[in-house]
């Protein structure tokens, strides 16, 4: 069987289009995005509502997740890194993760032919 490969990316909401676009270029069709909430280095940010000060310790972000096996990996997280890179505390993490297999439950295909 093929390597299969899944990549999650967590970043900022605001690059989620160019993101897609950039991924896109490169032949990835299918992704799975959904909005979390996350806190790393940032620690999160103080706001003021109605003159009271409180802490969001967790942010808005977003995630996508990349199945990959025809397009290298290594051009995955080059383009995700160049479209995500500020150089600003909070552009994201990318997490790299072998996939055992995958079924469509549709037909009942497995493996490469089930992407």
């Amino acid at each position: 069987m093929d390597k299969i490969t899944k990549i999650d990316i967590i970043t900022r909401p605001s690059k989620i289009e160019a993101l897609k676009a950039a991924l896109n270029e490169i032949g990835i069709t299918g992704m799975t995005f959904s909005h979390v909430l996350g806190c790393g280095l940032q620690k999160g940010k103080t706001e003021y509502y109605r003159g009271t000060e409180y802490e969001i310790d967790l942010l808005p972000k977003s995630r996508i997740e990349i199945v990959v096996c025809e397009v290298p990996v290594e051009k995955v997280v080059e383009v995700a890194k160049e479209v995500l890179r500020t150089g600003e505390i909070g552009d994201g993490k990318i997490f790299i993760y072998p996939v055992e297999n995958v079924i469509k439950v549709r037909t009942g295909e497995e493996g490469v032919k089930a992407l």
